[in-house]
Protein backbone atom coordinates (compact mmCIF):
# COMPACT_ATOMS: atom_id res chain seq x y z
CA UNK A 1 0.00 0.00 0.00
CA UNK A 2 3.05 2.21 0.11
CA UNK A 3 2.78 2.44 -3.46
CA UNK A 4 0.11 4.37 -3.75
CA UNK A 5 1.31 8.07 -2.26
CA UNK A 6 3.88 7.28 -4.20
CA UNK A 7 1.81 7.55 -7.25
CA UNK A 8 -0.21 10.18 -6.20
CA UNK A 9 2.60 12.30 -5.78
CA UNK A 10 4.15 11.43 -8.99
CA UNK A 11 1.37 11.70 -11.04
CA UNK A 12 -0.90 14.45 -9.35
CA UNK A 13 2.52 17.14 -9.00
CA UNK A 14 3.10 16.36 -12.78
CA UNK A 15 -0.95 16.73 -13.34
CA UNK A 16 -0.88 20.23 -11.88
CA UNK A 17 1.44 21.92 -13.38
CA UNK A 18 0.06 20.59 -16.66
CA UNK A 19 -3.93 21.81 -15.64
CA UNK A 20 -3.17 25.09 -18.22
CA UNK A 21 -2.63 22.68 -21.32
CA UNK A 22 -5.79 21.42 -23.03
CA UNK A 23 -5.57 18.05 -24.07
CA UNK A 24 -6.29 17.90 -28.07
CA UNK A 25 -9.04 15.12 -29.06
CA UNK A 26 -6.12 12.68 -30.42
CA UNK A 27 -4.31 12.80 -27.50
CA UNK A 28 -7.13 11.90 -25.17
CA UNK A 29 -7.94 8.82 -27.55
CA UNK A 30 -4.23 8.10 -27.49
CA UNK A 31 -4.69 7.95 -23.68
CA UNK A 32 -8.00 5.61 -23.67
CA UNK A 33 -6.02 3.30 -25.69
CA UNK A 34 -4.19 2.73 -23.03
CA UNK A 35 -6.49 0.48 -21.57
CA UNK A 36 -6.54 -1.94 -24.02
CA UNK A 37 -5.99 -5.51 -23.29
CA UNK A 38 -6.53 -7.65 -20.04
CA UNK A 39 -5.98 -6.70 -17.05
CA UNK A 40 -5.72 -7.30 -12.86
CA UNK A 41 -7.54 -4.51 -10.52
CA UNK A 42 -7.05 -5.25 -6.44
CA UNK A 43 -8.15 -2.50 -4.39
CA UNK A 44 -10.50 -2.15 -2.05
CA UNK A 45 -14.28 -0.51 -2.32
CA UNK A 46 -15.93 0.47 1.32
CA UNK A 47 -12.92 -0.58 2.79
CA UNK A 48 -13.27 -4.02 1.62
CA UNK A 49 -10.55 -6.11 -0.89
CA UNK A 50 -11.72 -7.03 -4.04
CA UNK A 51 -9.96 -8.11 -7.38
CA UNK A 52 -11.64 -7.75 -10.81
CA UNK A 53 -10.85 -9.27 -13.92
CA UNK A 54 -10.93 -6.14 -16.40
CA UNK A 55 -11.23 -6.30 -20.54
CA UNK A 56 -10.61 -3.57 -22.19
CA UNK A 57 -11.43 -3.24 -26.28
CA UNK A 58 -12.56 -0.33 -28.47
CA UNK A 59 -16.26 -0.90 -30.25
CA UNK A 60 -18.63 1.12 -31.75
CA UNK A 61 -16.40 1.86 -34.68
CA UNK A 62 -13.76 2.60 -32.38
CA UNK A 63 -15.33 5.46 -30.83
CA UNK A 64 -15.27 4.01 -27.44
CA UNK A 65 -13.36 2.01 -24.86
CA UNK A 66 -15.45 -0.24 -23.16
CA UNK A 67 -13.96 -1.57 -19.88
CA UNK A 68 -15.96 -5.05 -18.85
CA UNK A 69 -15.01 -5.46 -15.28
CA UNK A 70 -15.90 -8.27 -13.43
CA UNK A 71 -14.86 -9.78 -9.93
CA UNK A 72 -12.67 -12.56 -10.09
CA UNK A 73 -14.44 -14.57 -7.64
CA UNK A 74 -16.95 -15.81 -10.06
CA UNK A 75 -20.05 -14.80 -11.73
CA UNK A 76 -22.10 -13.84 -8.35
CA UNK A 77 -19.88 -10.91 -7.56
CA UNK A 78 -19.88 -7.44 -9.36
CA UNK A 79 -20.08 -6.99 -12.83
CA UNK A 80 -19.66 -3.37 -14.58
CA UNK A 81 -19.41 -2.33 -18.35
CA UNK A 82 -18.21 1.30 -18.74
CA UNK A 83 -18.06 3.57 -22.25
CA UNK A 84 -15.42 5.82 -22.59
CA UNK A 85 -15.34 8.17 -25.36
CA UNK A 86 -13.46 11.41 -26.30
CA UNK A 87 -16.99 14.10 -26.94
CA UNK A 88 -16.54 15.10 -30.94
CA UNK A 89 -17.80 18.64 -30.18
CA UNK A 90 -14.95 19.95 -27.42
CA UNK A 91 -12.27 17.77 -26.29
CA UNK A 92 -13.76 16.29 -22.80
CA UNK A 93 -14.46 12.61 -22.18
CA UNK A 94 -18.24 11.18 -22.31
CA UNK A 95 -18.41 7.77 -19.91
CA UNK A 96 -21.41 5.52 -19.70
CA UNK A 97 -20.89 3.50 -16.38
CA UNK A 98 -23.46 0.35 -16.19
CA UNK A 99 -23.30 -2.44 -13.42
CA UNK A 100 -25.33 -5.06 -11.92
CA UNK A 101 -27.16 -2.42 -9.93
CA UNK A 102 -29.58 -1.76 -12.48
CA UNK A 103 -30.14 1.32 -15.12
CA UNK A 104 -31.31 4.12 -12.60
CA UNK A 105 -27.39 3.90 -11.58
CA UNK A 106 -26.30 4.61 -15.25
CA UNK A 107 -27.80 8.49 -15.27
CA UNK A 108 -26.36 10.37 -16.22
CA UNK A 109 -23.41 10.28 -18.02
CA UNK A 110 -20.19 12.04 -16.85
CA UNK A 111 -18.04 14.11 -18.09
CA UNK A 112 -14.24 13.89 -17.66
CA UNK A 113 -11.18 15.39 -18.43
CA UNK A 114 -7.86 15.11 -19.48
CA UNK A 115 -4.20 16.33 -17.89
CA UNK A 116 -1.23 14.52 -18.79
CA UNK A 117 -2.08 10.75 -18.02
CA UNK A 118 -4.44 11.42 -15.47
CA UNK A 119 -8.26 11.42 -16.42
CA UNK A 120 -10.41 12.83 -14.26
CA UNK A 121 -14.46 12.33 -14.58
CA UNK A 122 -17.58 14.01 -12.69
CA UNK A 123 -21.03 12.32 -12.49
CA UNK A 124 -23.68 14.44 -10.64
CA UNK A 125 -25.56 11.48 -9.46
CA UNK A 126 -29.26 12.53 -8.19
CA UNK A 127 -27.96 11.06 -4.46
CA UNK A 128 -25.02 13.05 -4.90
CA UNK A 129 -21.84 13.92 -6.68
CA UNK A 130 -19.19 11.43 -7.52
CA UNK A 131 -16.07 11.17 -9.33
CA UNK A 132 -13.61 9.19 -11.06
CA UNK A 133 -9.99 9.52 -11.09
CA UNK A 134 -7.82 7.40 -13.61
CA UNK A 135 -4.04 7.69 -13.50
CA UNK A 136 -1.87 5.99 -16.29
CA UNK A 137 1.64 5.23 -15.55
CA UNK A 138 3.79 5.15 -18.50
CA UNK A 139 7.02 3.70 -17.08
CA UNK A 140 5.17 0.71 -16.00
CA UNK A 141 2.22 0.51 -18.14
CA UNK A 142 -0.37 0.57 -14.92
CA UNK A 143 -2.93 2.57 -14.23
CA UNK A 144 -4.32 3.40 -10.56
CA UNK A 145 -8.59 4.18 -10.32
CA UNK A 146 -9.85 6.27 -7.38
CA UNK A 147 -13.65 6.98 -7.10
CA UNK A 148 -14.97 9.03 -4.62
CA UNK A 149 -18.35 9.86 -3.34
CA UNK A 150 -19.21 13.06 -2.27
CA UNK A 151 -20.18 14.37 1.08
CA UNK A 152 -21.13 17.23 2.88
CA UNK A 153 -19.43 20.61 1.71
CA UNK A 154 -16.46 20.01 -0.13
CA UNK A 155 -15.69 16.75 1.07
CA UNK A 156 -15.31 13.74 -0.63
CA UNK A 157 -15.01 10.11 0.68
CA UNK A 158 -12.80 7.12 -0.74
CA UNK A 159 -15.53 4.92 -2.19
CA UNK A 160 -12.98 2.08 -4.21
CA UNK A 161 -9.11 2.58 -5.34
CA UNK A 162 -7.72 -0.05 -7.56
CA UNK A 163 -4.33 -1.02 -8.89
CA UNK A 164 -4.78 -1.85 -12.27
CA UNK A 165 -2.09 -4.23 -14.06
CA UNK A 166 -1.77 -6.33 -17.28
CA UNK A 167 -2.66 -9.33 -16.69
CA UNK A 168 0.08 -12.28 -17.31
Amino acid sequence: MRLIPALLLAFLVPASSMSAQTATPAAMDSLLGRLVGRWSMTGTVRGQPVTYVLDAQRVLGNRFVELHMTDAAGPSGYEARVFLGVDSVGPRYIVHWLDRFGAAYSIPPAIGEASGDTVRFAFAYADGPFRDLLVYNRANDTWYFRLEAGASGDTWNLFAEYQVRRAR
